[in-house]
């Protein structure tokens, strides 16, 4: 008898222990996120503070953080153009531009860090090829030091003139005197509209 009634009391009791030692489920852990906005206003002041490393590490966060914004981009871009870092740059900007293709801040850091490193280039090798001369002799040099280096026959593909020769000379009748103003004339006109003539 006394077995039977211990019994239950035991099962009581593991029940008991059990619903003490279960502990509630634990809650997930809160993410802290911030904006773009944010994030570009604090690598701003650190940037201010004098610490760019720790501005431009700010930024590709957002920018991993936020993968489909072009913010965090455009602002790297800026801070690699003002510091003359234009490969950099570039890089950066294009990131922006594959995002948002319209942006004018990325296509203007582009174009003017290209410009410059083109331009520091082209000095180099000015300098280190002893070119002079006038600028059409020297350009003209120039292009074909960069044709022999890159292998190219053309420098820049698509440029050329409008208009054949032999077209316009066909559209004046085939005196001697006619065919020769027109043909210098659409030279001049060529040359005119084409600066980059001599570069081919």
């Amino acid at each position: 008898m006394k077995s039977t009634c211990i019994l239950p009391s035991l099962v009581c009791v593991a029940m008991l222990s059990a619903c003490a030692t279960t502990s509630p489920p634990a809650e997930a852990p809160v993410v802290k996120t911030t904006s773009v906005k944010a994030a570009i206003a604090e690598a701003n002041a650190a940037a201010m503070s004098g610490r760019p490393d720790k501005a431009y590490a700010l930024l590709r966060q957002a920018g991993a953080t936020y993968p489909a914004d072009k913010a965090p981009w455009v602002r790297m871009a800026q801070m690699r153009f003002d510091s003359n870092n234009y490969g950099e740059a570039i890089v950066n900007a294009l990131e922006a531009l594959h995002r948002d293709p319209d942006d004018t801040m990325a296509n203007s850091v582009v174009a003017v860090s290209g410009l410059r490193l083109s331009s520091k280039a082209l000095s180099d090798l000015t300098r280190k090829n002893n070119l002079s001369g006038t600028v059409r002799t020297e350009a003209q040099d120039l292009a074909k030091l960069l044709r022999n280096s890159l292998n190219e026959e053309v420098l820049v593909p698509g440029v050329g003139r409008t208009t054949p020769r032999k077209e316009v000379a066909k559209a004046k009748p085939p005196t001697a005197t006619a065919t020769t103003t027109v043909a210098t004339g659409s030279t001049a006109k060529s040359a005119g509209a084409d600066p980059f003539g001599a570069l081919k």
